[in-house]
């Protein structure tokens, strides 16, 4: 197998992990609007923690997708 081969074929599985931060992400914006629906006073409050949840879970994709990138330009 030629290394350009290789290097593609890793990077492709490297990028495996964005199919559970997608079904992450919708997991938590699906909980985020049935609580807002349920308790719509505490939307403040239920704001800062849904978003540092989402920020953190997209943090995961970001951090596979820098590791594709090198793994298949390196």
């Amino acid at each position: 197998m030629e290394l350009e081969a290789v290097k593609l074929l890793a990077g492709a599985i490297a990028l495996l992990p964005l199919i559970g931060v997608g079904i992450g992400l919708g997991l938590i914006f699906a909980s985020y609007n049935d609580a807002i629906g349920r308790n719509p006073g505490a939307a403040e409050l239920l704001d800062k923690k849904y978003f540092l949840a989402f920020a953190l879970t997209e943090a995961l994709a970001i951090f596979a997708l820098v590791i594709a990138m090198y793994l298949v330009f390196a």
